[in-house]
């Protein structure tokens, strides 16, 4: 069938059972991505499969660990750059849709995770079936890089689910679980990944039937009557959550699936010109720049940390989370503090962390043992990595060092979860300062992907490459960092705090300034953000940070401590909490607000971020909105605060902050960096 064709990136098995097995597996690349070449050879194969059709087709990942992880970004932004986003997008339409049409039936074997292009990929044969592993993830995440499916996704998955299921995993760009993808249909079947292939013959031979209820709501939620009615309630549910100038991508998908009518070609043609749009977006420009930021910090963790056990001491919010993560993670970790009744809450909080993500008893039980309470510090001498984690005292975390480096291994690492103490301070309590860093994780732990690696001068660079390579096997971003008074993310962040609050103070209601924050894109307002943080923490923060920065903090804030109003944590700060979630206070409608609210907030972070740079906090632009992203929130679709300056125009900022500063005072004064040609270039 395949004589005289040979292939790079497919491998062919035509079986006694005249079954054809296809092999994706990308040469010279650790997983499988689409690209030009990728596709081209698919379609000579498809070809030849429509001449010859077989009993049946299973197609399968050459890869141990992933099926296909979707198109080669990195080729679709040159694509983008010159012009041929759409001929790209039809061409590879044209080789799935061509797979969709064969004669024979078809089955996509997913193991790992498939995601995009991948799941486009799945949904273009007759049949799905997944391994039962927690490694199988499913989904359609294009979302994430500002544009929507556009090999198929948006007009083959309403059809097979329902569109009230299907939308909202394109919308949100969520991954389903093998076992969630199955319940709502996406996947036919579940089997172990040995029987994968095996079983997945066994569909082809004995084909299944669709339950009936899954087709009733397939053509009931796409019939057009019912598309011009759901559709309207979907764009208005999708702009309580964002904005359309910030986000266009789920409003234009909203839109295609609402024109889209029972022709598949149609809806495929609706479907690539809105991506070849939304691909010229700053937004898709943005987030794909985000996306290629993410992957630089991942592979910033190469190399083998020599890290298996871990002993936190300090097991409050921050340490408790911290000990739990790296026991989910596969570490085994001790968890030390002056008595069990300050340990037992965090072994409580971990119980729910690993329910949470594990599921099942069997799952969660080998979790949870890795993880000990440890009252004594016994951990402390087989430990290759310890963790302090204790309030923000530098007397208090001297003496720790003292005391416990005394009893760890020669070769392990002692790491700070101080949130803004100069490292160059606190190394002086340190004998080994070679193994002495910062590892300032975010709260909360488990959502916040970064971890500032914080640098002192006498840090060997062989230890920051093993915490570098620790954080990668606990799964989180990494940026290296000056150990100044606030590093990276809190230096950015504590000027917009403050400068905010004390807007608060003027009289300014909290919720007219959150709302304005998330205007500009961040993910949660300053007042709900530092209720969120802890007030203590913030006057602690800012005080080191201010000292730092001439910045000072405004009254009222150590009056609502002393009453013990710090915020979420104890159900009032400035505002009142109730079940987690903040209770605003109704704002009269006639209230106007300052026109300059948003300049006051930003200015002051982008000021600080110049100057960051300037001051070689980090080692480049790039890494520095990365850290502000990852760490803050950073509004993804404008790049971060160095590329928003970029695109707004840096004389124009410097401006802008002149004029602040001639209003309001020198806090708003630009400081030194401004003049760098890191702020007047396109980023690579």
């Amino acid at each position: 069938m395949f004589e005289g064709l040979r292939f790079n990136h497919w491998k062919t098995d035509l079986g006694a059972d005249g079954i054809v097995v296809l092999t994706f597996d990308r040469a010279d690349m650790s997983v499988n991505t689409f690209n030009r070449d990728v596709i081209e050879e698919l379609e000579q194969i498809v070809e030849r499969l429509a001449i010859e059709p077989p009993k049946g087709v299973v197609i399968r990942s050459g890869k141990p660990d992933g099926f296909v992880a979707g198109a080669d970004i990195r080729e679709f932004e040159q694509f983008e750059k010159q012009g041929r986003v759409l001929a790209s997008i039809e061409n590879g339409q044209r080789v799935f849709q061509n797979l969709a049409r064969l004669r024979c039936p078809t089955v996509a074997a997913i193991h790992g995770f498939c995601m995009g292009g991948g799941t486009e990929l799945s949904l273009a044969c007759r049949y799905r079936i997944a391994s039962r592993d927690p490694k199988t993830k499913i989904g359609l995440p294009e979302v994430m890089l500002g544009i929507m499916p556009g090999w198929g996704g948006t007009a083959r998955l309403p059809r097979l689910i329902g569109a009230t299921d299907a939308l909202p995993l394109m919308m949100t760009g969520r991954a389903l679980s093998a076992e969630n993808a199955k319940s709502l249909g996406v996947v036919d079947q579940l089997t172990s990944p040995e029987l994968l292939v095996a079983a997945a013959k066994e569909l082809i031979a004995h084909p299944p039937a669709r339950p009936i209820a899954q087709r009733a709501k397939a053509w009931a939620t796409n019939i057009w009557p019912v598309r011009q009615i759901l559709a309207p309630v979907m764009l208005k549910q999708t702009a309580a959550k964002v904005r359309k100038d910030q986000y266009p991508a789920p409003f234009a998908l909203i839109e295609v699936w609402r024109r889209g009518g029972s022709s598949i070609t149609q809806r495929l043609k609706l479907e690539a010109r809105a991506v070849a749009k939304l691909a010229t977006t700053p937004t898709c420009h943005n987030l794909v720049r985000v996306f290629f930021l993410q992957d630089r910090l991942k592979k910033m963790g190469g190399g083998d940390s020599g890290i298996a056990k871990v002993h936190v001491v300090g097991a409050g919010v921050m340490g408790g989370d911290i000990a739990a993560w790296c026991a989910l993670r596969g570490f085994d970790v001790t968890l030390q503090d002056r008595e069990m009744k300050y340990i037992q809450p965090a072994l409580d909080r971990a119980q729910d962390l690993f329910a949470k993500k594990l599921k099942t008893p069997e799952a969660i039980a080998p979790v949870a043992a890795k993880l000990k309470a440890d009252v004594d510090g016994q951990g402390i001498a087989d430990a290759d990595l310890v963790i302090e984690a204790i309030f923000e005292n530098k007397d208090a975390k001297e003496a720790l060092y003292r005391s416990t480096e005394a009893q760890m291994k020669p070769n392990a690492l002692l790491a700070t979860n101080t949130s803004s103490i100069p490292l160059d301070e606190l190394r002086r309590a340190v004998n080994a300062q070679g193994r002495f860093l910062g590892l300032h994780y975010f709260n909360p732990v488990a959502q916040m992907p970064l971890v500032e690696i914080v640098r002192q001068d006498h840090l060997d660079p062989a230890n920051e490459a093993r915490a570098l390579a620790f954080c990668k096997k606990i799964d989180k971003l990494p940026v290296p960092v000056k150990g100044t008074p606030g590093f990276l993310v809190n230096r950015i962040l504590m000027p917009y705090l403050l400068e905010s609050l004390r807007m608060h103070k003027e009289g300014i209601p909290g919720p007219v300034l959150d709302k304005a924050a998330k205007k500009f894109g961040m993910p949660m307002g300053p007042i709900e953000l530092a209720d969120t943080v802890g007030l203590d923490v913030c006057v602690s923060v800012g005080k080191e940070v201010g000292d730092y920065l001439g910045l000072e903090i405004p009254d009222g804030l150590d009056a609502l401590i002393a009453d013990g109003k710090k915020g979420k944590k104890t159900g009032e700060g400035l505002y009142k909490w109730e079940n987690g979630k903040p209770v605003k206070p109704e704002i009269d409608p006639n209230y106007q607000p300052p026109e300059d609210i948003t300049d006051r907030m930003v200015g002051p972070m982008l000021n600080e971020s110049v100057a960051c740079l300037h001051d070689g906090v980090v080692d480049d632009a790039d890494l520095l909105d990365a850290g502000v992203i990852f760490g803050t929130g950073f509004a993804p679709f404008r790049g971060g605060p160095i590329q928003y300056i970029r695109s707004e125009g840096a004389d124009r900022i410097k401006a802008q902050l002149d004029a602040l500063a001639a209003k309001y005072g020198p806090r708003f004064a630009p400081k030194a960096g401004w003049d760098s040609a890191q702020l007047r270039v396109a980023p690579v």
